[in-house]
């Protein structure tokens, strides 16, 4: 088993969803996160005065799958859909997972997903 961590622009959450529903991927985790990486912030004007912007909001969506099968379909997808080709558009962690539990019916991992 397998958990995708992808960090994305908010505005492609919705596409990056569909995108995963049509490759077969029934279930994710969603939060909303600040965080910078090369582009290092930014700043803007408010009311006449400037102010940096250290943080930038971003989408993290957490997914588990159970082969490699569904690794690859939900990386392409999320990829596809998530992709501006601008700075920012995020990245993808992936890590094993050693088990799993399903709390309602004591199922475990692969069963439990």
């Amino acid at each position: 088993m397998k958990k995708i961590e992808a960090i994305i622009k908010p505005f492609k959450l919705e596409d990056v969803k569909e995108a995963l529903v049509e490759a077969g991927i029934e279930g994710m985790t969603v939060s909303e996160v600040k965080g910078y990486g090369r582009q290092q912030g930014h700043s803007e004007l408010y009311r006449g005065a400037e102010y940096i912007v250290e943080f930038i909001p971003k989408i993290k969506i957490e997914i588990v799958v159970s082969n490699d099968d569904y690794l690859n379909k939900a990386i392409e997808a999320i990829t596809t859909a998530a992709k501006t080709g601008k700075i920012g558009d995020g990245k993808i962690f992936v890590s094993d997972i050693s088990r799993t539990i399903r709390i309602r019916t004591d199922e475990e991992n692969e069963e439990a997903l």
